[in-house]
């Protein structure tokens, strides 16, 4: 079986590779008057845990942004990504929120949920009083991803907005050219690395299928030949680290352990989700039957035609 997808780290990785962009993104009015003078910092999640309690939810991303011209006081912003809308909790949130602007010893946080389907019982405001008086009013700015129509941002220039493309709304026989539109959207990030690691992220959240694949090849034929590219990259990438690992470890395995990791994620970029007897075949082989395949994937069409099975 695929290892589930960790949707909140994977969305705390891209704010806090893309800070800047994901304000400006999610919270378009609060950042309005973000430049690049504005220096942005995560607040270190370390300390809040010792004091917030409640096992503290790692995977929210607070942030704080200065002014250093000193023409706006500090803000906070608080990211929390929820999964499944309906285990949001408003209280829970505003509990967070008043326990973060007491550590951080003020009064402007802005707090940001980040839902990736919509939900009838979300709830969006909270007031706490009687019928004389209101004694906290509480919201919160929110982005529903698949509300978003992908049209309006397929040609963004926001990285962040380009890689949360397969997100939104759009019909399904258009995902091979989202998906595309997302890929080219990677062209805005000049490190090779990111580019590998939210190729990823696209890729995860597109699941194309065997048919689209083929069909994003043809249509597409210079996104699939610079994804193969970066792909490559990826591979011989895995095998260094995989050989430094051995060699550090003393031990073949940490080499193949490597090597069976890395063709396990190019396999899924090409093929899809891996049932689990592909998964332990590919950790189980040899050192030359990883080479093999590796090689094989390259100009396979199916998961049998990578193990030279015709």
């Amino acid at each position: 079986m695929p290892e589930p997808i960790s949707h909140d780290q994977n969305f705390k990785n891209l704010i806090l590779d893309y800070p800047r962009q994901a304000l400006q993104f999610f919270a378009p009015e609060e950042a309005m008057e973000i430049d690049d003078n504005v220096k942005i910092t995560p607040v270190r999640q370390e300390q809040l845990k010792n004091r917030l309690g409640d096992r503290f939810r790692e995977l929210d991303v607070p942030l704080k942004v200065d002014w250093p011209d000193g023409r706006r006081a500090a803000l906070l912003f608080l990211f929390e990504e929820e999964t499944n809308p309906g285990r949001f909790s408003i209280h829970r949130l505003g509990r967070y929120c008043l326990d973060l602007a007491e550590l951080m010893e003020t009064d402007r946080v802005v707090p940001i949920v980040i839902f990736l389907k919509g939900g009838t019982r979300i709830r969006s405001q909270l007031q706490i009083g009687s019928e004389l008086h209101t004694f906290l009013s509480f919201s919160y700015l929110s982005s529903v991803l698949n509300e978003l129509p992908a049209d309006d941002y397929k040609d963004s220039t926001n990285i962040v907005a380009r890689i949360t493309l397969p997100t939104m709304a759009y019909a399904r026989e258009r995902l091979v050219d989202i998906f595309a539109a997302a890929l080219r959207g990677l062209e805005l990030e000049p490190s090779t690395e990111k580019r590998l690691k939210y190729m990823d992220f696209i890729d995860t959240y597109t699941q194309l299928d065997d048919n689209e694949r083929k069909l994003f090849a043809r249509r597409y034929p210079n996104e699939d030949e610079t994804m193969t590219t970066w792909s490559q990259r990826m591979l011989a990438q895995g095998r260094q680290e995989g050989r430094q690992e051995g060699r550090q470890e003393g031990r073949q395995e940490g080499r193949q352990e490597g090597e069976a990791n890395v063709l396990l994620r190019q396999l899924v970029h090409r093929f899809g989700p891996l049932g689990i007897a592909v998964t332990d075949k590919v950790r189980q082989a040899s050192p030359d039957e990883l080479e093999r395949w590796a090689s094989s994937i390259l100009d396979a069409r199916t998961l049998d035609e990578v193990f030279g099975v015709h």
